[in-house]
C-alpha cells in the first residue's frame, strides 16, 4: 500500500503525458497554475472594458517593452542589462526556475523545487527534512545525480526564416534548428524552438547545460514548507522556501560564471519596481470565450471531482496505518492532491466571476470586428467545444493508470484478454494473463473498491453518454462496485478464472465493463485528437487577428521559456483589512505558537529562542508581478540587477491569472532576500555563505 501510493504521487503529474494526444486539448491548460480564488466585489458591469494588460506582463527577451518601462518606471534597460539578467537566470531541471547569485556558481531556487532530488544525496543515517543540510566546506557539497541547470546564452528570431521556408512549420523548424546547431556560436548548446502567438513569431534558444550541480544548503522541511497545505496560496505568509546549490565546471571546480545577480539583503522598498526573471509554464490568455465556458462548465468540475475523491480516499487510508513514515507519505500525497483541488476550485471561481468574464467577452467582441476570415474561427471553436463535451469524461476518467485505480486497469487488460481468447492466440493469451496476474499481486481490495466506487460516481456525474446508466443497471455506484467485486471470479478465484474458456468468460462481472471502457476511451481519444488538431489551426486564425490588433504590445502565452515580468512591491486590501507588503519572522513565531506548535506550523529545535535581530528581519513580501507555475524559484530583482527576493507562490486572488491578468489583487509571494540572509546568519551560522553573498 505504501509503495503504491508513493508511486502514485510520482505519477500524478505524468498521467496526462501518457495520453497526451487524447488529453492535451482538455487538461494541459491546468498543469501550470497558481492556486487562488478571486472573490472581490464586482463593479457595475456596464462600465467594464478590457484592460491594457489583460494578456499579462510575461515579456520575452526578444521583444522587451523598453518604452513601456521608461513610461511607467522611468527606467530604460540597456541591451547589456537585458543580456546580463538573461544569462544570470537559469532553468532548474525541467520543472522550475533558478539563478546564479555569486561569482562562484552559487545557485538559488525554491525548497519545494528541490525536495524531489535532495534525498538522492542523503545517507540512511541522515534526515534532511528534520535536520536540514549545510555543507560547511566546498568538499562537503554533494553532487546531485542527474540534476542539471540550463542557461540561455543564445537567442535568434527565426520568424522570417520560417516564413521563407517552403516546408510545413514543424519541418521548417527542424531544418532551421539543425542548421543553427552547426554554427560556431551554437555548437554544443541545447537548442529549443518556441512558437509564439500561434505562429505569429518563432524563436530559437540555445542553452548551456551544467550537469554537475551540488547541494549546499537545504532548510528543514518545517521551514521550507511552513504552514503546509492550509497556508498554501495565501498571504500574509511565513515561508523560508529556498535552497542553495552550486554549479561546477568540467574539471570539478566551482563554476565562475560571467553573469550572476548580486545578492541584496536589504530587499526592495514598498512601491519599488521589481522584475521576476523565470520560466512561466503555461497560460491561456488568448483562449476564446467558448473555450473558457467549456472549462467552466465541463472540464474543471470533472477535474475537481477526480482530485478531491482521490484525496479523500488517501486520507481515509492513512487513518488505518500505524507506520509513521508510511502514513506521512500517504498524507503528503493527499496534500498534493488537495493542492490541485484548490487550483481547480479557484480557477472555477475565476471563470464564474462576471467582472473578469465580461472583460474577456468584450475583448473578444472587439477582436471579432477586425476578423476578415470567411469561416469564423470563433464559431468553429464553439462547435468543437460542444462536440468535445460528449467525450471529455471518458478521456479524463477511463485512462488505465494508478490514479483511476487497479480495477480500471484490470478492466482494460480484460478487454485484451477476452480478445486473445476469442482469437485463440496463445501468445496474446499468455501476455494478457501475465499482465492481469501482475495487477492482482498485492492488491488492496478495500482501497481499490474505494477507487472503483469513485470512478463510477464520477462517470455517473460527468459523462454525457448513456452507457453508464446501462452498466449501473439501477444500482447506486457504491453498491454496484461492491457487488461486482464481491462476485468477481478474477479477484477472488484467480486460478478458476484463467481456466474459463472464451464462451464462459462473460461469467466474470468485470467483463461487462471491459467491453465498454476501452472502446469509450479509444473513441474519446480519436475525437479529441481530431478536435485538438482542428483547434490548433483555428486558434492560429484567432491569434492572427489579435496579433494584427495588438502586435508585440501584449506578450505571448507562457511556454516554459524565459520571461521577465515587471511590477511593484505592494500590499493589497483583503478580508476587510490590508495585507502589508512584507512579513517578518515575528509573524512566523506567532503562527507557531498560535497553532500550539503543531504541524504544519512546527519548528525544529534549533529555531528555539531566536534573537531579536532574526525576529525583526523581513521574511516574505508581495509584488504585482505576473507569474504562474514554472516561475517557482525565479529571482526577483531590482533595476540594479540585484536579487531582492525569490518567488515561490501566488496569493489566493491570483488564479484567474491563467486566463486574464489583473494586478489589483493578483500578487506574487516571494521570500525576502533579508529573510534568507537572516536565517543563514542567525540559525545556520553559515559564515562562508554570508561572505560569498556579501551579507555579513
Amino acid at each position: 500500500m505504501q509503495q503504491y501510493c508513493i508511486d502514485l504521487l510520482s505519477r500524478v503529474f505524468l498521467i496526462t503525458n501518457r495520453h497526451y494526444q487524447v488529453m492535451r486539448y482538455i487538461i494541459l491548460p491546468f498543469l501550470f497554475i497558481p492556486l487562488v480564488i478571486f472573490a472581490q466585489q464586482t463593479p457595475n458591469l456596464d462600465n467594464v472594458q478590457p484592460g491594457r494588460f489583460d494578456q499579462g506582463k510575461m515579456w520575452t527577451f526578444e521583444n522587451p517593452p523598453v518604452e513601456y518601462f521608461q513610461e511607467v518606471y522611468g527606467f530604460t534597460p540597456t541591451q547589456e542589462w537585458m543580456d546580463d539578467i538573461r544569462k544570470s537566470a537559469l532553468r532548474f531541471a525541467t520543472w522550475c526556475s533558478a539563478s546564479f547569485i555569486s561569482s562562484s556558481g552559487l545557485i538559488m531556487t525554491n525548497h519545494h523545487c528541490s525536495r524531489s532530488v535532495v534525498s538522492s544525496v542523503m545517507s540512511e543515517e541522515e534526515n534532511f527534512d528534520e535536520n536540514g543540510f549545510y555543507a560547511t566546506t566546498l568538499e562537503e557539497e554533494r553532487r546531485v545525480p542527474d540534476l542539471f541547470v540550463d542557461q540561455m546564452v543564445m537567442i535568434a528570431d527565426i520568424t522570417e526564416e520560417v516564413a521563407k521556408s517552403k516546408l510545413e512549420v514543424d519541418s521548417a523548424l527542424s531544418v532551421i534548428k539543425k542548421r543553427y546547431s552547426e554554427k560556431e556560436d551554437w555548437v554544443g548548446l541545447e537548442l529549443e524552438t518556441r512558437t509564439f502567438y500561434s505562429g505569429g513569431k518563432f524563436s530559437l534558444y540555445g542553452f548551456k547545460r551544467y550537469g554537475d550541480v551540488r547541494l549546499v544548503l537545504y532548510p528543514e522541511l518545517p521551514l521550507g514548507y511552513f504552514g503546509g497545505d492550509p497556508d498554501n496560496f495565501t498571504y500574509p505568509r511565513y515561508n523560508l522556501d529556498f535552497t542553495f546549490f552550486r554549479a561546477y565546471d568540467d574539471e570539478g571546480h566551482p563554476l565562475q560564471p560571467e553573469n550572476y545577480f548580486e545578492f541584496n539583503p536589504k530587499g526592495a522598498e514598498e512601491n519599488e519596481p521589481v522584475f521576476v526573471i523565470g520560466n512561466p509554464g503555461s497560460t491561456g490568455r488568448y483562449l476564446t470565450m467558448a473555450q473558457l465556458y467549456y472549462q467552466r462548465d465541463v472540464s474543471v468540475p470533472a477535474i475537481i471531482s477526480l482530485v478531491k475523491n482521490r484525496k479523500d480516499i488517501l486520507l481515509r487510508a492513512s487513518e488505518m496505518m500505524e507506520d509513521v513514515y508510511a502514513k506521512d507519505s500517504i498524507v503528503n500525497l493527499a496534500f498534493s492532491l488537495s493542492n490541485s483541488e484548490k487550483a481547480y476550485e479557484g480557477r472555477l471561481d475565476g471563470l464564474n466571476d462576471p467582472y473578469l468574464m465580461t472583460k474577456k467577452r468584450r475583448k473578444e467582441e472587439s477582436l471579432r470586428k477586425n476578423a476578415t476570415t470567411e469561416n469564423d474561427p470563433w464559431i468553429q471553436i464553439e462547435e468543437n467545444a460542444k462536440e468535445a463535451t460528449k467525450y471529455y469524461a471518458e478521456a479524463v476518467f477511463l485512462g488505465p493508470d494508478e490514479l483511476r485505480g487497479k480495477i480500471n486497469q484490470i478492466i482494460h487488460q480484460l478487454g485484451a484478454y477476452k480478445s486473445a481468447l476469442d482469437s485463440e492466440n496463445e501468445e496474446a493469451i499468455n501476455k494478457s494473463k501475465e499482465a492481469l496476474s501482475n495487477l492482482l499481486k498485492g492488491i488492496d481490495i478495500n482501497f481499490e473498491k474505494a477507487l472503483f466506487t469513485a470512478l463510477l460516481i464520477e462517470l455517473e456525474e460527468h459523462s454525457r453518454q448513456d452507457y453508464v446508466t446501462n452498466l449501473l443497471n439501477g444500482m447506486e455506484p457504491a453498491s454496484k462496485a461492491a457487488n461486482v467485486m464481491e462476485k468477481s471470479i478474477l479477484l477472488n478465484q484467480q486460478d478458476k478464472f484463467f481456466k474459463l474458456k472464451a464462451s464462459k468468460i462473460d461469467k466474470e462481472p468485470l467483463v461487462a465493463f471491459a467491453e465498454v471502457f476501452p472502446k469509450k476511451l479509444q473513441e474519446a481519444g480519436e475525437v479529441l485528437s481530431r478536435i485538438n488538431a482542428e483547434n490548433a489551426e483555428l486558434q492560429s486564425k484567432v491569434m492572427n487577428v489579435s496579433f494584427q490588433v495588438s502586435g508585440l504590445s501584449s506578450p505571448p502565452d507562457a511556454t516554459f521559456s524565459l520571461r521577465m515580468a515587471d511590477g511593484v512591491v505592494k500590499g493589497y486590501d483583503y478580508n476587510g483589512t490590508t495585507a502589508p507588503y512584507k512579513t517578518t519572522y515575528f509573524g512566523l513565531y506567532d503562527r507557531y505558537y498560535s497553532n500550539d506548535q503543531e504541524s504544519p506550523w512546527n519548528l525544529p529545535e534549533k529555531w528555539d529562542n531566536p534573537p531579536l535581530e532574526l525576529l525583526k528581519a523581513p521574511l516574505n513580501f508581495v509584488s504585482t508581478t505576473d507569474i504562474i507555475g514554472g516561475n517557482s524559484g525565479s529571482p526577483v530583482i531590482n533595476q540594479n540587477a540585484e536579487v531582492v527576493g525569490l518567488a515561490f507562490d501566488g496569493n489566493i486572488e491570483s488564479l484567474p491569472g491563467y486566463f486574464i491578468f489583473d494586478d489589483e489583487y493578483n500578487r506574487t509571494v516571494s521570500v525576502h532576500a533579508g529573510g534568507i540572509a537572516a536565517a543563514i546568519k542567525y540559525i545556520y551560522k553559515a559564515k562562508r555563505l554570508l561572505s560569498e553573498l556579501n551579507s555579513e
